[in-house]
């Protein structure tokens, strides 16, 4: 019986040692602050922003509608709810640009989507989908804010 104490001591330290080591970079601050799990991890909402069904033809609505789609993301940025935007190049998938939302829930996408003129006239189609990514994401914002000379 004496034998199986130094065993399962031995047993134990080494089931402890084989965890993940801690960081030594770790802010427990600044990981609540952008909701971060213990892996440094959060879900947002990724959306993919398709082509829609309403091909405006007439290039003063056209303009418009896009003069608002871009009000409407620097807003949603000013907001801090919009955390990436970008058009891809032209695909075969009719895939336009991409939004992550920082948001909790796709019920909360749709409504912000909603704001943008682009979506309520179906000339895009947003598809939704929750995301497990970076929680620092959004501190790219910063950076990102000094390096752009025209503002589209």
């Amino acid at each position: 019986m004496k034998g199986i104490y130094p065993l399962i001591a031995a047993l134990l330290l080494s089931s402890a040692s084989m965890g993940q080591p801690d960081n030594a970079n770790y802010d427990p601050a600044l990981a609540k602050s952008l909701g971060a799990d213990e892996y440094g991890m959060k879900t947002y909402i990724f959306v993919i922003l398709k082509t829609g069904s309403n091909n405006v033809q007439d290039k003063a609505l056209r303009d418009s509608l896009f003069a608002g789609h871009m009000r409407n993301i620097r807003r949603l940025v000013d907001l801090k709810k919009l955390i990436v935007a970008g058009p891809f190049s032209e695909n075969d998938n009719m895939y336009r640009g991409l939004f992550v939302l920082d948001v909790g829930t796709i019920e909360e996408a749709k409504e912000l989507l909603n704001s943008d003129p682009t979506v309520r006239e179906k000339v895009f189609e947003p598809i939704l989908i929750e995301w497990y990514g970076p929680a620092a994401l959004p501190e790219y914002l910063k950076a990102n804010d000094k390096v752009w000379k025209i503002r589209r």
